[in-house]
This record gives C-alpha cells, sequence and structure tokens, in this order.
C-alpha cells in the first residue's frame, strides 16, 4: 500500500504592513484630509493642494519620491519662512 498524498497548505499571503497616506491635514487652515497629493512621473513633478483654503505647493520629483516626502517638504519651507519672518 502507498502512501496517502497529503495536500500543500497554501502560502500565507504577506501584508505590507504600514502604507503611507495620501492625504494629509492643512498646515494652514487645520482642517483633516484636506490637502491631497498629486505626482506626474513622466514631467516629474509633485503637487499638494488644500481643498478648503486653496493653498498649494510644487516640487520636482524622482522615481523614488513618496506623497509624504511632498508633504515634508513643503512643511519644512512653510517653518523655514516664518523663521524669517
Amino acid at each position: 500500500m502507498g502512501k496517502r498524498k497529503s495536500r500543500k497548505k497554501p502560502m500565507p499571503t504577506k501584508s505590507r504592513g504600514f502604507e503611507v497616506p495620501k492625504v494629509f491635514q492643512c498646515p494652514f487652515c487645520n482642517h483633516d484630509k484636506s490637502v491631497e497629493c498629486d505626482i506626474d512621473v513622466n514631467k516629474g513633478l509633485g503637487r499638494l493642494e488644500c481643498r478648503v483654503c486653496g493653498e498649494n505647493y510644487q516640487m520636482l520629483t524622482t522615481a523614488l519620491t513618496e506623497p509624504i516626502d511632498i508633504f515634508s517638504a513643503w512643511i519644512d519651507e512653510c517653518e523655514e519662512a516664518n523663521k524669517d519672518d
């Protein structure tokens, strides 16, 4: 008599872990989830815009740039502008 065939158990799916947010809180009007990020890979341009107050920010991007990088650069420039005043 032969041995019974055992079925292979399906491999567990790997969770991606933490996902980087694409919508942020506006530093000017303090509305939650009002700043939206768009990255145009072909032009190499990243753009942030608040849907409530209309503030916007643009910067040059690379293939590795994430939305949080653009938002952080915007916050850094805001702090630098406030420090100069």
